[in-house]
């Protein structure tokens, strides 16, 4: 059997079953273990073995569980609360101050906790019904709150990052420097966006009334909501910008940083621990299944000789190495809006370094412009996991329609985010030059 048919029929096959809803670790190891099978016989599966040995090994593995449960105890110590409340103070007397004000909040959480989803329930709960409450447009407050809760996955520290240079061999502290300058400017367009729609259209943000904000007094008190989570975040980049710590150690350091916040906030307690524990083994579990049926997944498909396949078939493509990153990019959009981000980079990672060390891409570069197209997947229908957090925190009267065409403009304004980066490609690559 030729390799363009045995190729063929294997994504065919890994593509019908992930359709029928079969969990993506087992469609991955179970497809892949049948097509390594038919190809090299049974000797392929000691090389399996030997890879998942080897990933298994790696410190910077230990990091992943650490930032979920990072993650998992700062949903569960009223953080938001306090940073919503400042905002509030702050950003109320401004049209679309508070969709403003929650995107930024959006951009603090991701700098603390590494996912996407934290943000978003955070804020789903706590400041869509406030902003609704103030006669803000339904769309614009879902669809800021769906697009700052993405950024969770590019401003470090990110678990995608960490999988993405296990998988590439990419230093994880040059991703994390790669993805503050891009995060801050998405950020900064998403909010640019809110500030001229809500001039422009004053009923779809309106400010508050001079008897409802704030004193400078009150202001000023409020700021100290900002102290914990600017230590975590020094605690974490800083000791790993720095040189001070690894990933792992700093992802460490950040589970601290996260229990003094529970405690500070007097939510710490056994069951909480307990809760947040089980949860992140759970998610660990899942991720570890991932990666082994992905290295089955990326053993079997160079053994059937896709791997040159694919490279030709990129290499012959209209525009050349243009034509190939907009194809990348574009199957990434198409699975991000089917499939964990997880799976999406272990199943295409193996298939596109090749495409990209072929075309002379930095690794670096691509890397950021690959997270962000699966920022987008997170957010867009049918499936994007951000809509379906929202989902479940929305209050009545929010249909899941509403939270589908709200995410329109805001998907546009990432993608002009993603052409700036893709144009200057210093915007991604000036701080790990200067920094790592």
């Amino acid at each position: 059997m030729t390799p363009e048919i045995l190729t063929a029929l294997f994504f065919g096959s890994l593509l019908f079953f992930v359709a029928l809803g079969v969990p993506l670790a087992f469609v991955l190891g179970g497809v892949s273990a049948v097509f390594l099978y038919v190809t090299w016989g049974a000797e392929g599966f000691f090389m399996v073995s030997s890879r998942v040995w080897t990933t298994m090994n790696s410190f910077t593995l230990i990091s992943v569980p650490l930032f979920i449960f990072m993650a998992l105890i700062l949903e569960r110590t009223g953080l938001a609360n306090s940073l919503y409340r400042m905002m509030y103070l702050w950003m109320g007397g401004l049209r679309g101050g508070l969709a403003i004000g929650t995107v930024a909040i959006c951009t603090v959480f991701a700098a603390m906790v590494g996912i996407s989803g934290a943000a978003v329930v955070a804020m789903g709960a706590v400041a869509l019904p406030a902003m609704l409450e103030r006669g803000y447009d339904k769309k614009m407050a879902l669809g800021a709150i769906n697009a700052g809760g993405g950024l969770g996955i590019l401003i470090p520290p990110s678990v995608v990052m960490i999988i993405y240079s296990l998988n590439t061999g990419v230093s994880v502290g040059s991703l994390f420097a790669a993805g503050i300058l891009p995060g801050i400017l998405l950020a900064a367009l998403v909010g640019l966006y809110i500030g001229v729609r809500c001039f422009l259209q004053p009923g779809m943000g309106p400010a508050l009334s001079k008897e409802e904000r704030a004193s400078w007094g009150e202001k000023l008190a409020s700021l100290k909501a900002v102290l914990l989570p600017v230590l975590i975040v020094v605690m974490v980049l800083g000791s790993i910008l720095s040189g001070i710590a690894t990933p792992t150690e700093a992802a460490a350091v950040g589970v601290l940083g996260s229990l003094i916040c529970a405690v500070v906030h007097r939510t710490f307690t056994l069951k909480m621990l307990h809760e947040a524990g089980v949860k992140t083994l759970v998610i660990s579990a899942m991720i570890m299944w991932i990666f082994i049926g992905a290295h089955v997944f990326t053993t079997a498909y160079n053994a059937m000789g896709a791997q040159q396949l694919v490279a030709e078939l990129m290499q012959n493509l209209p525009g050349g190495a243009l034509g190939a990153l907009l194809v990348m990019l574009a199957i990434v959009f198409v699975m991000g809006m089917f499939l964990d981000p997880i799976g999406i980079m272990l199943i295409t990672l193996p298939v596109f370094m090749p495409v990209v060390n072929q075309f002379g891409f930095d690794p670096i570069w691509f890397g950021i412009l690959f997270i962000i197209m699966m920022e987008v997947g997170y957010m867009t229908p049918p499936f994007g996991f951000n809509l379906f957090y929202l989902r479940g925190v929305v209050p009545p009267g929010v249909t899941m329609g509403d939270i589908y065409r709200s995410v329109i403009p805001y998907v546009l304004v990432i993608f002009l985010g993603m052409l700036l980066i893709g144009l200057v490609p210093a915007i991604a690559l000036y701080l790990p030059g200067i920094l790592i």
